[in-house]
């Protein structure tokens, strides 16, 4: 995923198969042209550990079947509240409501960042 616009696209095909599968607000935040971390950041809400875990499941699967990728890696559990997916050019952080809340990364990163999407 090196080329931006296939990154790009691979982040817009993340949020989609988040809203797919029922994920709730679903932000995708870019951090280019300095993304010292990642280009892309998209995080999205579970509404529990099984949902947490459907949700990385089907981002592991349309990333693979779309652009024959897999993560580099995935940190984190369901039950913890938080899965982290790491595409390189791309984080995926999947919360439940109460860690979300509690790590607030679009404020931490306001600043640092512009939000491409937001979906409800």
């Amino acid at each position: 995923m090196e080329d931006h616009l296939t990154t790009l696209e691979v982040a817009y095909r993340i949020v989609d198969v988040i809203d797919e599968h029922k994920g709730e607000n679903i932000t995708l935040l870019d951090f280019r042209p300095d993304g010292v971390m990642a280009d892309f950041v998209v995080i999205a809400t579970g509404n529990s550990d099984r949902q947490l875990r459907a949700l990385a499941d089907y981002v592991r699967t349309g990333v693979k079947e779309g652009y024959e990728a897999l993560p580099f890696s995935v940190d984190g559990t369901p039950q913890s509240g938080w899965v982290l997916m790491d595409y390189g050019d791309i984080l995926v952080n999947l919360f439940d409501e109460e860690t979300r809340s509690y790590y607030d990364l679009e404020n931490l990163w306001q600043d640092r960042s512009k939000v491409l999407v937001t979906i409800q």
